[in-house]
């Protein structure tokens, strides 16, 4: 095996040995990452302790460094893997920490809160993510038509409200597009109470409306669930002793693909 080849099963987790320790080690730096990110926020901290955050964060960066330019070399398809999904991921997660490096103080905030991006490497380690990836793009046209539905549902709740509470209420319910912020705290169920009703009309349209925004919260939800478990059923169920004598059963995320050349 060439050394590239080599280096492509470790990243991918199907490597028996190595596979797995690169895994989780990676797990393990996103997470003291996003615990230094937490604790730069502290007031007082002692000078010394902010520094060891600082080498810590250095250190990290490094090795996050390192992994993006290791998968760029093992990919079949390098341009591919850069503008894939999990090649901007990666590239965000260092990308921040060298812009701060030539920035004033204003764009270095900014900068700190993009660090948070990072978390999102911990996706590709994540069977149940592949396993809701699957869902999703298996009831991707249902949730295209509920999603238009929606706005359409939204839309006809704000010209509703409108028409009811705006001589009322001129200022809460000046106008349709006002109005839309109104629909869709009904329609989430969210309920802020910052805008509400007065009128009998407007409160009869608000239960209405309501009722309406249990199915916009429920719908999706169902089909998600439902979607899960029948991709979960159709899954073959293999004895421990075949999953234990499976090198790719050892990757954390199940999945021998190390998201190199994945386009999406």
């Amino acid at each position: 095996m060439s050394p590239r080849d080599c280096a492509r099963s470790i990243v991918s987790g199907t490597d028996p040995r190595w596979g797995r320790t690169f895994d989780y080690a990676i797990m393990a730096l996103i997470a003291l990452s996003t615990v230094t990110i937490a604790l730069e926020t502290l007031p007082g901290l002692p000078a010394s302790l902010r520094t060891a955050l600082r080498i810590e964060e250095m250190i990290v960066i490094g090795v996050f460094t390192l992994e993006y330019a290791l998968r760029l070399w093992v990919a079949e398809h390098p341009g591919r893997y850069v503008f894939s999904f999990w090649g901007l991921i990666d590239l965000a997660a260092v990308l921040p920490f060298y812009l701060s490096l030539g920035m004033d103080l204003r764009g270095l905030r900014v900068l700190r809160v993009l660090r948070l991006i990072r978390i999102l490497k911990l996706l590709r380690y994540m069977k149940a993510m592949n396993r809701l990836h699957r869902a999703f793009q298996a009831i991707r046209d249902e949730l295209l038509i509920f999603g238009l539905l929606s706005g359409i549902v939204l839309y006809l709740a704000a010209v509703g409200i409108y028409h009811f509470e705006n001589v009322a209420q001129p200022d809460a319910f000046s106008s349709i597009p006002q109005s839309l912020w109104w629909a869709l705290a009904t329609l989430t169920t969210v309920g802020y109470g910052d805008v509400y009703p007065i009128t009998i009309g407007g409160r009869v349209f608000t239960f209405l409306v309501l009722l309406v925004g249990l199915g916009v919260v429920a719908v999706p939800s169902g089909l998600i669930a439902s979607a899960l478990t029948n991709m979960r059923a159709r899954e073959p169920q293999r004895p421990e002793t075949e999953k234990g004598a499976d090198p790719a059963a050892s990757a954390p995320d199940g999945d021998t693909n190390d998201g190199t050349d994945d386009p999406s």
